[in-house]
């Protein structure tokens, strides 16, 4: 298993940027996903954004195109999200999580989440 810990949430505006972090420690791997989701009060966890850990490949949920940006730096570990242009609406708890095969079902693991909140 691995242990995922988020950093960088907390209250921003909307119309600016928020940078998440999430490092890695524990079970090593080097292949499959590690991404993000959220929750918002009320509703279903929902996919963010994605990165392949090996070759660096991203993709995201069309609510977040082109205003966030996901990315990784393997020597750290650590992943990141970089989340510009907020709207109200991107307020929730988001996830750090990793998935070994790349599929989200299964083996994966969850960080304990970090609060989003972005004021109009």
């Amino acid at each position: 298993q691995v242990q995922l810990v988020e950093s960088g949430g907390g209250l921003g505006q909307a119309g600016g940027s928020l940078r998440l972090s999430c490092v890695a420690s524990g079970r090593t791997f080097s292949s499959g996903d590690m991404g993000w989701f959220r929750q918002a009060p009320g509703k279903e966890r929902q996919f963010v954004a994605a990165i392949t850990w090996s070759s660096g490949s991203a993709y995201y949920a069309d609510s977040v195109k082109d205003r966030f940006t996901i990315s990784r730096d393997k020597a750290k570990n650590t992943m990141y999200l970089q989340m510009n242009s907020l709207k109200p609406e991107d307020t929730a708890v988001y996830y750090c999580v990793v998935s070994y095969d790349g599929t989200w079902r299964g083996d994966v693991d969850w960080g304990q989440g970090t609060q989003v909140t972005v004021s109009s």
